[in-house]
Order: C-alpha cells, then sequence, then structure tokens
C-alpha cells in the first residue's frame, strides 16, 4: 500500500507530462499541416478579397486606438524610467537616442503584437471556434467551399497586412508621447529631442521591428484558427480555446522576439 501510494503522485505527474507533450506534438504537426494547406489554397480560384477587406476593417481599423494608446503609454512610460534613471549619473541627454531606438526596435512591436494577441487573436478563436462547435464550417464543406479559403487565408492575410501598420502607428505616437513627457518632465527641449532621433535611428531600426510583427502576425492568426477549427466541447471548449489561444500567442512572441533580436545583431545592427 505505501509503494502504491508512493508511486502514484510520480505516475499522475508521468501521465500529465505525456498528455502535455502529446498535445504540442499534436499542435505542431497541426500548424504544419494548416500551413501547407493555406500555401496551396492561397493561389488558387476563387480569391475572397471582399473577405480580406472585412477583416482589414476588423482587425486594422478597429484596433488603432488600440495601438495608439499603447504608443503613448508605452513612449510616456519608458522617457519617464530612463529619464530620472539616467540623471543619477548625468546621462539625461541620452534619453532621446536610447527611448528611439527601445520604441522602435523592441516595445513598440512587442507591446502592440501582445495586445493585438489579446484582442484580435482571441476574437479570431472564439469566432471560428464558435463556426465550429454549430457546424457552419461543416455547412461549407457541404456547399463545396473550402474553409481554409473562406476562413483561415482571409484573416491571416488582414493580419499580416494590419499589424506592421498598427505597430508603425504605435511607435510614431510613441515617440511623440516621449517627446511630451522630456519636455514636461525632465526639461528636454522638444527640438533636441527630434534632432537626435533624427541623427540616431536607421530605416533599418524601423524594418527591423516591423519585420517581427510579420513573424508575430503569422502565429497569431494561424493558431487562432487551428485551435478554433479544432475546438470540441461546445460552449465551455470555446472558452478554453480563447484562452489558449492568447496565451500560446503571448509565449510565442516573447520567445521569438529573442530569437528574432538575436538574428538581426548578427545580420542587419552595425557593430559598435
Amino acid at each position: 500500500m505505501e509503494a502504491t501510494s508512493t508511486q502514484h503522485p510520480l505516475i499522475t505527474l508521468a501521465r500529465r507530462s505525456g498528455k502535455q507533450t502529446m498535445d504540442w506534438l499534436r499542435f505542431m504537426g497541426g500548424i504544419a499541416y494548416l500551413c501547407r494547406d493555406v500555401v496551396s489554397e492561397l493561389v488558387r480560384p476563387p480569391f475572397y478579397l471582399n473577405l480580406v477587406a472585412e477583416q482589414l476593417y476588423y482587425i486594422g481599423i478597429r484596433s488603432l486606438s488600440l495601438a495608439a494608446v499603447t504608443g503613448l503609454a508605452t513612449g510616456s512610460v519608458m522617457a519617464l524610467q530612463f529619464g530620472y534613471g539616467l540623471a543619477r549619473f548625468g546621462g539625461t541627454l541620452y534619453i532621446p537616442r536610447i527611448v528611439s531606438l527601445s520604441i522602435l526596435r523592441e516595445m513598440g512591436p512587442v507591446f502592440t503584437s501582445l495586445l493585438v494577441a489579446g484582442r484580435i487573436g482571441s476574437g479570431i478563436a472564439a469566432e471560428v471556434a464558435s463556426m465550429k462547435v454549430t457546424q457552419q464550417i461543416d455547412a461549407i464543406r457541404a456547399l463545396g467551399t473550402s474553409p481554409i479559403k473562406r476562413i483561415v487565408i482571409p484573416r491571416l492575410l488582414a493580419c499580416l497586412i494590419a499589424l506592421p501598420f498598427l505597430t508603425l502607428i504605435a511607435d510614431y505616437i510613441g515617440l511623440f508621447g516621449a517627446m511630451v513627457v522630456s519636455a514636461k518632465e525632465l526639461h528636454i527641449n522638444p527640438e533636441y529631442f527630434i534632432a537626435k532621433g533624427i541623427e540616431t535611428l536607421r530605416v533599418y531600426d524601423l524594418l527591423t521591428g516591423m519585420a517581427k510583427t510579420v513573424v508575430f502576425a503569422f502565429f497569431i492568426a494561424v493558431t487562432a484558427c487551428w485551435k478554433g477549427l479544432n475546438t470540441e466541447g461546445g460552449t465551455e471548449g470555446v472558452g478554453n480555446t480563447t484562452t489558449w489561444v492568447v496565451v500560446t500567442s503571448s509565449i510565442f512572441i516573447m520567445v521569438s522576439d529573442f530569437f528574432l533580436t538575436k538574428i538581426f545583431i548578427l545580420t542587419v545592427y552595425p557593430k559598435y
């Protein structure tokens, strides 16, 4: 009896670990198959451009306020933190350089993508999962139409187009917020802030940040669509799908950001 009771937690842990491993392997395989289907369907007519435009409105236009608030808050907070931190060492005049680089390379793309993953990723997952549990996807197949073309591809293309532009808006509003806070709180002249920002920033600083969002957008859309298409369990399954997509997308954004930054350091950013 003692041996059984001692082994029971270990057996339970092993089973849970095995189940989680199988779930992740199933997820990676499912993503690979979905990407294959997307590539094969993307070049075949018909092309539902009206559906892409509709998703661009929901994903892009309706997220403008979110991107603006994200950029303004990010730039303002970073200016305050760097300002009062560097003031101890007499480095206040370096604030425009540091804040500008940080916003364009890292903070703008990452924070915007995280919030978009929370809003757009959860929305796509809930919508597709609801269609799955109510058998609307089966009805689409019965009518001879591909669910990949009507559901996955429009949302994927809209995310790939919208997220870089949302990041661009967040970057510039973030720089504006940093400039205002620097002028009001740190007594840095706006003309000086703009001059140092222009002197420091290069085109590749902006493009590498936007390139990151393309990778983030791809994973957000593909993950949300795949999980939605494989949802089971009725309304409870829809809720679980939404939570899972937000958490998984956020983890991927944070982890992949490190590797993308490392790649850009080795290949794009100049060696100082």
